[in-house]
């Protein structure tokens, strides 16, 4: 279970550490294999500044719901098109390090500072910027009550 935010440096080949309290259970479930692939939003679309880190077990079970999805829907297609076509498999090094694509990295505009956050089965990879304005947002109430009533009475 992946929980936190991390505030990690980018290297100039695209590489990043794997924060240390998340290495061990990366090896346990998946033997440091990883996949990323741009994060989507509830509209299909990818979510700018943001990619989306799965351990390989976990993004099975993603990638098999997926393709189970009609193949005449449009939306199903472009799901399967854009977040399957850009899953790229990923090995964490012996020291820690996962080099990302140069094309995702490219699309969500990482080059010095990312922001890694745990979210249980995955990890989203931000934009440290994009991050920042995001949470920014969020706190402000500038829409973080959209899609609430979906969640019905869930309580804290």
């Amino acid at each position: 279970m992946f929980r936190g935010t991390s505030s990690i440096n980018i290297d100039e080949k695209g590489r990043f550490a794997i924060p240390t309290k998340y290495r061990d259970e990366l090896q346990a479930c998946c033997d440091r294999k990883l996949i990323v692939t741009i994060a989507m939003t509830a509209r299909c679309a990818g979510e700018k500044g943001c990619l989306w880190l799965y351990p390989e077990n976990e993004w099975e079970k993603v990638e098999k719901t997926i393709n189970a999805l009609p193949t005449l829907n449009e939306t199903a297609i472009n799901l399967k098109r854009f977040f399957i076509g850009n899953a790229t498999e990923c090995d964490m090094d012996a020291q820690g390090r996962l080099l990302l694509p140069d094309k995702l990295r490219k699309y969500a505009g990482m080059d010095k500072k990312i922001v890694l956050v745990g979210l249980g089965e995955k990890f989203e990879v931000w934009n440290e910027e994009a991050f920042n304005a995001k949470e920014t947002a969020f706190f402000a109430g500038d829409g973080s009550d959209k899609g609430l009533e979906e969640l019905g009475s869930l309580s804290f």
